[in-house]
């Protein structure tokens, strides 16, 4: 993928320009970043893209512990709760 693609506004190349930057400012820009990537584009492949380009060469930069944790596979989800009478009532048993 071309860093075009994965960065398409610059915000994370502007993040990284960015001399003081908080962790809170960079939680900031990556939401209004990955908002603003275009349908069909594969999230994980650009956070690789950026990773490589960008926080490959700025250790201890605030925004590379978001942008790792982005890539990082996501939390199980939660257990669905059943509610109403399918809940109550339990499957019907076979005879």
């Amino acid at each position: 993928m071309e860093l075009n693609l994965a960065d398409p506004k610059g915000l994370i190349r502007e993040s990284y320009a960015i001399e003081g930057i908080t962790s809170p400012e960079c939680r900031s820009i990556f939401l209004d970043w990955a908002l603003s990537l275009k349908p069909g584009v594969d999230t994980r492949e650009a956070l690789r893209v950026l990773i490589a380009h960008y926080a490959m060469a700025s250790e201890g930069h605030p925004m590379n512990p978001i942008l790792d944790a982005a890539l990082a596979s996501p939390p199980a989800p939660a257990p669905v709760r059943r509610g109403g009478r399918a809940a109550r009532v339990s499957a019907p048993r076979e005879g």
